[in-house]
């Protein structure tokens, strides 16, 4: 339930911004399931360490089958799985077989290499798919898969949720994370709320239910708020109570990346190489236990003609 990065996810790259931005996501699919994709958005690539964030469903039609994302591989990342309703089962070639349900978290860190399938259950299904880019520190070491069946709750002024990564108030996640990082799925009561955050973090909002004002900014489901670092309190008001948004942020990366298809890297050698060991089928990528069909790379457009 994860990427692929498309070429108008190519073109995000990080620029300064000294207020609360507001960004429109893209509409995609991914498995045959309608995705809101938020981030990467134009002139914006990470948020902290988080480079990836893909709202998926619900699915339109009233039968539709369920998503199915066959084997392919990752490198450099982290994918972090988040499911609002549904089930899916998440396989992996460390021989992972591992069902998610909402209030669990699946936290699968890539490293050098690894490759997994997902397969949602029947409908309704719908969730939030995110990527966390390594540091140069961890990217190249092994790959591993952790599943936290259960997350601390927090419990404010005006809101009330969970701790995915990081810590909030007095919540901390024991989800382990390469850099310092915040991932909270809150929710709001009609009003205003501050929510306490780090100055040292840049962050964003992602609505999921309702409408919420972030700053002088009105965002809906499928929309990305901005802010950067420097503040220490975001200003959040919502129009009903139950509210869902996702709270994100880290400290700044401080490392350029470069994404894609399913790869998180630093240049396009690095891709290349990843690309090749995929489809030779190296042992960088051991075999996934799924039914479902391999998912072939496709080739990046950089190389010349055929190898």
């Amino acid at each position: 339930m994860s990427g692929p990065i498309q070429d108008p996810d190519l073109r995000c790259e990080n620029e300064r911004f000294a207020r609360i931005e507001a960004r429109e996501g893209r509409t995609t699919e991914v498995g045959g399931m309608p995705v809101a994709r938020v981030l990467p958005t134009k002139g914006r690539r990470t948020v902290g360490a988080w480079c990836f964030v893909d709202l998926m469903g619900p699915a339109d039609a009233e039968e539709p089958d369920p998503m199915e994302v066959g084997p392919h591989p990752h490198i450099g990342l982290s994918t972090v799985t988040w499911l609002l309703e549904g089930e899916a089962l998440h396989s992996d070639s460390l021989g992972t077989q591992q069902p998610i349900r909402p209030g669990q978290l699946n936290l699968m860190t890539a490293g050098h290499g690894i490759a997994h399938a997902e397969l949602a259950a029947e409908p309704p299904f719908r969730g939030v798919q995110m990527w966390i880019a390594q540091p140069e520190a961890t990217r190249h070491g092994d790959a591993r898969f952790d599943h936290l069946a259960e997350l601390p709750e927090v419990e404010l002024a005006g809101l009330r949720g969970m701790v995915l990564v990081g810590q909030l108030g007095e919540a901390r996640s024991e989800a382990r994370t390469d850099t310092p990082l915040l991932g909270a799925d809150l929710t709001l009561d009609r009003g205003q709320v501050g929510v306490p955050t780090d100055p040292a973090f840049e962050h964003c909002v992602v609505p999921l239910d309702g409408r919420v004002k972030v700053g002088e900014d009105i965002l809906e489901p499928g929309w990305l708020g901005l802010l950067p670092v420097g503040i220490d309190e975001v200003p959040v008001a919502a129009e009903t109570d139950a509210t869902r948004l996702l709270l994100l942020g880290g400290e700044p990366l401080g490392e350029k990346v470069s994404m894609w298809w399913n790869f998180v890297a630093r240049d396009q050698d690095e891709i290349t190489q990843a690309y090749r060991d995929w489809e030779e089928r190296t042992d960088r990528f051991d075999e996934v236990p799924s039914d479902l069909e391999r998912i072939e790379a496709p080739r990046p457009p950089w190389l010349p003609g055929r190898d």
